[in-house]
């Protein structure tokens, strides 16, 4: 049940993003973002709905398994709870980290990308200024689910 709820959490966080972004959609970059953060939501509910399938947990298979023996049982469940798990807390860490930037005066979340794969978070994109570069990974590192940064971060100055 709790992964359930983690799972559900995660995608609602996708989804609000996905809503602010969408109010801004005229943005190329906006876009872009709200693209990424939809393609995440939906590499979530795919994989959870792929582990569903693996382990024979659909309705159809319960109602079929309970009509043949009377029980159902899987020994794979606790795998499936933490590949899922650690699916939504990795969206999970990147929509914090995301609403960071978006909180800060100094980074743009539009100019930076942030993705999360088993707690390791890639930073890429442009700042304007080479200590921005540290301030994102400071940000980055202070959110819960982080074991590591990799930053890719470029300097651009702003144009005058």
């Amino acid at each position: 049940m709790r992964t359930f709820l983690v799972l559900v959490l995660g995608l609602g966080l996708g989804a609000a993003a996905v809503w602010f972004y969408s109010n801004y959609r005229n943005d190329p970059r906006v876009r872009s973002a709200g693209q990424k953060v939809e393609n995440a939501a939906k590499t979530t509910r795919d994989a959870a709905q792929d582990k569903l399938r693996t382990l024979h947990l659909r309705p159809e298979d319960i109602k079929d398994e309970l009509a043949r023996t009377g029980k159902i049982v899987r020994r794979e469940a606790n795998e499936a709870g933490h590949a899922i798990a650690d699916a939504t807390a990795d969206a999970r860490t990147t929509a914090s980290i995301k609403g960071k930037l978006l909180a800060s005066r100094d980074l743009s979340a539009l100019n930076i990308s942030v993705n999360t794969t088993a707690g390791v978070v890639t930073l890429s994109g442009f700042v304007s200024d080479p200590e921005h570069i540290s301030k994102a990974i400071l940000l980055a590192m202070e959110t819960d689910g982080v074991r590591e940064v990799v930053s890719t971060l470029q300097v651009k100055p702003k144009a005058k």
